[in-house]
């Protein structure tokens, strides 16, 4: 996590480890790449030494994110690494990832730890060929001796040896950090179920990575249907959801998460484990990463975002969970202004969401405000609209008139409604358009300057 070049499409990542990570004799040694702390930027930092409750779950779960970060959903293709990125709170561990496709974010949270937490922070660890076959050899429920970060005596016995990566970062993949965290905002908990129950339950899943399922409440378990049902949940692409499956001989209970008006959409997938929780987050549709999603877009085109941000993210500091009530207090901002800027926070990769405890976590990932704009062309576009004067509000009806190349679209502000294709095509559904986006910056920049 130490230096990024960036292209038009794609940045590319360069890791360093002091040395590849270990698993022998009871310590797992994850070896860190760069990364922020509490005590500031670390090229190898140190988070925590010390005691995981129970050995397998805890490799088993970890093998499971790593296992998303190598995969491409939709049309596989070898050639691609990617390590996992982690995160110390001080009472617990977050780790994460995303799926090359970019339609399906992983995350196990290690909530039980018994040890010397040496600092707070993020950074990405090391995940190899060797390591994630001793992690599948591990069984028991023996504890386990962790270390993330170098130990500096064990350190000295690698003979220098430095592992090197360079991975590269579709613009589509960074978007979906930011995209997920407002999209799981929105879901709430659809169902739970206990550990036979949920075992019985994705067992019956289609095994294709095309199908789409509705899970539908049916007393204490939930049934699969073919079609949309009162309070079910969309899972498209039953295959993605592959990684729950080796975690199920650990699993207490599985919840179901969802939009509540029970669109079909993204949903979300979370299984207790002893001692922690495994959470997958799978896109509306196999094809279609979280990038493309727009939800972020209405919170970044306020004016008052970016400045938010800053303040906003000085007050973060790797807390357990984010209270947006208390950051509300702290900067002065009204709660709908704190959203928004942990959004634009999100888009630089340093705002995540729990949904078990349906509140923002703090993490630093290393995607600077500048890439904002690059990543969201719709917003870009929007921007461009209103400085060459191609915006026309219509008095106080709430519409505005749009010209473009194409034509003239026409644009109802609140209803977020044009007449141009990709509204037509989307209805609303994957964010605003460029035309409506560029109705309501110009809307809000009329307000401030009409006395």
């Amino acid at each position: 996590m130490i230096s990024m070049v960036r292209g038009m499409t794609q940045a590319v990542q360069a890791y360093s480890y002091a040395g590849p990570s270990t698993l022998a004799d009871g310590k797992l040694g994850l070896s860190t790449s760069g990364g922020t702390a509490l005590s500031g930027p670390q090229t190898h930092p140190r988070f925590f030494s010390g005691l995981l409750a129970q050995a397998a779950p805890a490799a088993a779960g970890l093998l499971a994110v790593a296992d998303v970060a190598l995969t491409r959903y939709h049309q596989p293709r070898p050639g691609w690494t990617r390590d996992p990125v982690v995160t110390c709170d001080g009472g617990r561990l977050r780790f994460e990832s995303f799926s090359a496709c970019g339609g399906v974010y992983a995350r196990l949270d290690v909530l039980e730890l018994d040890g010397d937490v040496l600092d707070r922070g993020t950074t990405n660890v090391d995940v190899n060929g060797p390591l994630r076959e001793a992690l599948a050899r591990v069984g028991g429920r023996d504890p386990l001796h962790l270390g993330v970060g170098p130990d500096e005596l064990t350190v000295t016995t690698l003979d220098g040896a430095v592992v090197e990566k360079k991975v590269p970062l579709p613009s589509r993949w960074l978007r979906g950090f930011a995209e997920v965290q407002v999209i799981a905002a929105g879901f709430d908990l659809r169902a739970e179920l206990t550990g036979p129950h949920a075992v019985r339950f994705l067992r019956s899943l289609p095994r294709g990575a095309r199908s789409t399922v509705w899970a539908v409440p049916s007393g204490r378990d939930l049934r699969v249907s073919s079609g949309p049902a009162r309070g079910g949940v969309c899972l498209s692409g039953t295959g993605r959801v592959a990684t729950l499956l080796p975690l199920l001989r650990f699993a207490k209970k599985l919840r179901a998460y969802g939009p509540a008006d029970g669109s079909s959409t993204a949903s979300a997938w979370e299984l207790e484990l002893p001692g922690m929780r495994y959470t997958l987050a799978v896109s509306p549709e196999p094809w279609r990463g979280f990038s493309g999603e727009g939800q972020v877009l209405g919170d970044l085109a306020t004016d008052e975002a970016a400045g938010d941000a800053d303040v906003v993210g000085m007050l973060l500091s790797f807390e357990p969970t984010v209270e947006l009530g208390l950051l509300a207090d702290r900067s002065g901002l009204s709660i709908d202004r704190v959203r928004a800027a942990l959004t634009q926070l999100g888009t630089a990769g340093r705002v995540g969401y729990d949904l078990h405890e349906a509140a923002h976590f703090h993490r630093e990932l290393p995607y600077d405000r500048d890439q904002v704009a690059q990543l969201n062309p719709r917003l870009t576009a929007a921007r461009a609209l209103v400085d060459s004067g191609a915006v026309r509000l219509l008095g106080d009806s709430g519409s505005a008139e749009v010209s473009t190349d194409g034509g003239v679209r026409r644009v109802r502000m609140e209803a977020g409604e044009c007449t141009c294709p990709w509204w037509f095509d989307h209805q609303g559904s994957r964010g605003p358009c460029k035309h409506v986006l560029a109705a309501r910056i110009a809307a809000r920049v009329d307000v401030t300057v009409t006395p």
